[in-house]
């Protein structure tokens, strides 16, 4: 009796990982909630995080997935408070996200675009209407 070997032979198996882009706007929503200075866009940090949205926790959060060179590239707009140094505070946002991103997906990073859409003003400080 003879046995084709070419029935036990594995074939070549392939290995696909995907990532919704939902994974990374609550990625991003949770390294933005450890840092002072900024706001979302819309409701707080803590409403975005536990879902409570209107839109879901995304708003103010783009990512763009490149397959094929295994990379990502987000844009996240959120406000500024009055006083804090927009190039530093960006550094910081930039820097967090790259990292966290890379270690939690093993996808490189493209590029990490910081949109500052609005600054906000503490309330003890005056607002100066134009003239």
């Amino acid at each position: 009796m003879h046995i084709d070997t070419k029935e036990f032979e594995l074939p070549e198996t392939l290995y696909i990982r995907d990532i919704d882009s939902g994974v990374f706007q609550t990625l991003v929503l949770q390294c933005l909630s450890g840092i002072k200075g900024i706001s979302l866009l819309d409701g707080t940090l803590l409403e975005n995080l536990l879902g409570r949205s209107s839109e879901g926790g995304g708003r103010g959060i783009c990512v763009e997935q490149d397959p094929e060179r295994h990379a990502v590239s987000v844009k996240v707009e959120v406000n500024v408070f009055y006083g804090i140094l927009i190039p530093q505070k960006a550094e910081e946002i930039q820097t967090l996200l790259t990292h966290e991103i890379t270690r939690l997906t093993g996808l490189h990073v493209a590029a990490v675009h910081i949109v500052f859409k609005n600054m906000l003003l503490p309330e003890n400080i005056p607002t100066v209407a134009p003239k």
